[in-house]
């Protein structure tokens, strides 16, 4: 049966579809064949154990070895050939044609066993409304599945191409060197004009955009790196409350063991969003960072003050820049290693994190 196809190419039935067929997988046709032989084998051994008479493993292994075979040949020929205009349709033709010009081969196989020209007409009768009413829907059900399959494999692989492509132009748009260039023009002029405080903001700012773009995207980073993310990132918000005496900021990062790693950016949201919701330069504010490690454990604190906002601002359930994020790390990244406590009161609001490192 699979050379059939070449034998009824020149009547132009199984001419490429105009649509786009499921990639070849001889894998796939080969496991199915292999499978139908299994299955054929199993039956064969079924007939000898039952002491079946020979004419029922024949009939049975022969109806079952021609339905293996058109299944193969409708998956990697009969369908990706149909799928233009009235896919099913056309295939069934197709099927049926095949099916009717395997009667030949298939009844001088069991005239040659069994010289009973009786049964074999009656067998090839029964094989073709067999194969053409199970088998063939079969097939075409199994093969649009894969197709399916394959269509949302390569589009969510496009998607993901699109995304990449998109993000790596990006990448090219900002030069971090032309930007660190910038930055450090920024800083000469500002100490040349005796801008202290906006000298050492460039430069802690320098340093956060240089971790972000060299660090950031790593799996793991030293614990001491992060520390000092939030070091500049603290200092960094201190020169703009440097000024209002009202504000208090204290903290206690402690050095972090040499050979510590951490998860990168999983600490600076907690103290983003002390400072974002615990600041204020109309009424007294305080915010204590502490940070330490004990036997491979990390302890971080964070306690800010809190302040009335419009129904509109921050609610209890909005809980900050990134808080929902790090929850969701933590449990991606630290399950069953992390104790993450978060509480509320009237005028304070408090993080505690514990960290199996």
């Amino acid at each position: 049966m699979l050379a059939l196809p070449a034998f009824l190419r020149p009547f132009n039935i199984f001419a490429p579809a105009t649509a786009d067929p499921l990639p070849s997988e001889p894998h796939s046709i080969a496991r199915d064949v292999l499978l139908g032989f299994a299955l054929w084998l199993m039956c064969m051994l079924f007939f000898v154990a039952t002491g079946a008479p020979n004419e029922v493993g024949l009939y049975g292994g022969t109806m079952l070895a021609i339905a293996v075979l058109f299944h193969a040949m409708a998956c990697g020929v009969l369908i990706p050939s149909s799928l233009g205009r009235r896919p099913f349709g056309n295939y069934l033709v197709k099927a049926f044609l095949v099916l009717v010009a395997s009667v030949v081969p298939v009844a001088l196989v069991l005239l040659i066993i069994t010289s009973d020209s009786e049964v074999a007409v009656s067998f090839n009768v029964f094989q073709v409304v067999f194969n053409l009413i199970v088998t063939a829907p079969a097939s075409w059900l199994i093969y649009r599945r894969r197709l399916r399959r394959h269509q949302a494999l390569t589009g969510l692989q496009q998607e993901l191409g699109q995304s990449t492509a998109s993000l790596d132009l990006l990448r090219s748009q900002i030069n971090p060197h032309f930007l660190f260039n910038a930055l450090n023009t920024l800083y000469g002029t500002a100490l040349q004009e005796n801008g202290e405080r906006t000298a050492q903001g460039i430069q802690l700012l320098g340093d956060m955009m240089r971790f972000m773009l060299h660090e950031n995207h790593q799996p793991r980073i030293l614990l001491a790196r992060e520390t000092e993310y939030l070091r500049n990132y603290i200092a960094l918000q201190t020169l703009r409350t440097a000024t209002s005496p009202g504000i208090s900021i204290d903290t206690s990062l402690a050095e972090a063991p040499p050979t510590a790693e951490i998860a990168p950016m999983l600490l600076i949201p907690f103290v983003e969003n002390a400072f974002k919701y615990g600041i204020s330069l109309q009424h007294k504010s305080w915010i204590k960072v502490s940070l330490h490690c004990e036997n491979n454990t990390l302890y971080f604190d964070v306690y800010n003050s809190t302040h009335a906002r419009p129904a509109s601002g921050w609610t209890t359930e909005s809980s900050g820049i990134g808080l929902a994020n790090v929850r969701q790390r933590l449990q991606l990244l630290y399950p069953e290693r992390h104790e993450l406590i978060i509480r509320r009161s009237i005028d304070e609001y408090f993080v505690h994190l514990t960290l199996q490192l």
